[in-house]
């Protein structure tokens, strides 16, 4: 018992900071209504096209409207992290979805929802989260110290990553009893609760803007910060390959829950998303005690290749369970790989450019997926022949081989990077040791 104690304990290390606690908390109620939300309005327009001939195609373009902002606000908010005390720009946008997603639930509460009204608040919602998560990201390196970066970083990811279980989850219930409807209603509340308690945040923190420097210099920082520095520039294209290829397969999930697990109803693509979320909650907390770099770079060379294989099994899988499998594994892999990541990026990064740094690197894999996710939502409405191996009829959809294909570039890609000298030093080794916190 004593054992359990003290290993949960070293888990939940960083928590014991009563400021980090807080920002965990309201990260956790607005990752939580995000994927709630990501799911709820994949639903609701699948049912609003219900007679339409490019159903999928329609929710690629809601998710990739809610998507493309992480190519627009990062840089503005990535600024405004270093001019300005981050804690007040995470507040603010907590409270910007928090009234968008009131007028939404007015909307849907009211059967006055129009497909163009879901588009534009996606939108709305998506900048609001997109400015939001490159300032969180560089908060926390100041509300911890050093040592418990990772720990920090991992626990940070389980509240992004580990909502894909914790929104659907909420919102199951309501889908099976109630209706969407209420699901909507309920990410207010996670709102209104990321509010109230990034509010409770003491710790002041800014970056540094230089005054010799006009705005759209300092604007501009982040870019050659990162392109000048080898080994930010090949973390942050490698997890821009990791999210195009691998990641961007929420548009794909309805369809494939419709035609093999139909008679699950909206229960089928909710169950995927929840499975998601707890091999990503499982990765993250795993690595969140991790504190040998050799450890963290092998580990980061085993999720890749994890990372491509995952949709493959996804793609093969023929009933619920198997594919509940392999969407576990699927967060697993992923959520360990962007852990590790994000965790490196702010372990080589001056504090002063963070914001900006961290805006850079959400531009580069938010874009990536909402194109991603644009795309896959429209090749999955084409149709595919069948095909015979060994007398056997083989039956796919245009989404299983978009899952296949990603899945294997990236595989590709991971064991050509081997060959660069810089990513087989981090494979082998691990990042260097630094003092830029």
């Amino acid at each position: 018992m004593n054992s359990i104690s003290a290993s949960a304990k070293k888990i939940f290390s960083s928590l014991e900071y009563r400021d980090f606690r807080s920002f965990w908390i309201a990260n956790l109620s607005a990752n939580a209504a995000a994927w709630a939300l990501i799911l709820g309005r994949a639903l609701l327009v699948y049912q609003m096209s219900d007679s339409s001939d490019n159903q999928n195609l329609y929710v690629g373009l809601v998710t990739f409207l809610a998507m493309i902002p992480r190519v627009l606000m990062p840089p503005i908010s990535g600024y405004l992290a270093d001019r300005f005390e981050r804690r007040k720009v995470v507040g603010g946008m907590f409270a910007l979805n928090l009234l968008h997603n009131l007028v939404f639930v007015l909307l849907v509460f009211t059967d006055n929802i129009t497909m163009w009204q879901v588009m534009a608040l996606s939108f709305i919602n998506g900048s609001a989260r997109a400015a939001q998560m490159p300032v969180s990201q560089a908060l926390i390196p100041n509300l911890i110290p050093k040592e418990k970066l990772l720990n920090g970083v991992a626990l940070h990811q389980a509240t992004i990553h580990g909502s894909r279980l914790i929104g659907p989850l909420a919102i199951l219930p309501l889908l099976y009893f109630f209706s969407l409807e209420w699901a909507f209603l309920l990410c207010s509340g996670f709102y209104l609760i990321s509010l109230y308690q990034i509010l409770q945040v003491k710790s002041q923190a800014t970056g540094t803007i230089d005054s010799s420097k006009n705005f759209i210099q300092n604007f501009l920082e982040g870019i050659p910060y990162v392109y000048k520095h080898p080994q930010l520039m090949i973390i942050t294209l490698m997890a821009f390959f990791h999210c195009g290829l691998t990641m961007s397969f929420e548009s794909m999930l309805t369809v494939i829950s419709d035609d093999r697990f139909s008679s699950l109803g909206d229960s089928g693509v909710t169950i995927i998303m929840m499975a998601t979320g707890a091999g990503a909650l499982i990765s993250a907390l795993s690595l969140s005690v991790i504190t040998n770099e050799k450890t963290k770079g092998n580990m980061l060379l085993n999720l890749s290749l994890i990372s491509g294989l995952s949709p493959i099994f996804l793609a093969l899988s023929s009933n619920i369970y198997i594919a509940t499998i392999a969407a576990i594994i699927i967060g697993l892999s992923q959520s360990g790989f962007m852990t590790l990541t994000h965790t490196m990026i702010q372990s080589v990064t001056d504090d002063g450019v963070r914001g900006r740094v961290g805006a850079v690197y959400s531009v580069h894999i938010g874009g990536i997926m909402a194109l991603m996710n644009l795309i896959n939502g429209r090749m999955s409405d084409i149709s595919v022949p069948n095909f015979d191996i060994l007398g056997q009829t083989i039956r796919l959809l245009a989404a299983d081989y978009m899952l296949i294909i990603g899945g294997m570039l990236f595989i590709l890609l991971v064991m050509a990077s081997w060959f660069i000298k810089t990513f087989r030093n981090i494979y082998q080794y691990g990042l260097p040791v630094t003092n830029k916190l």
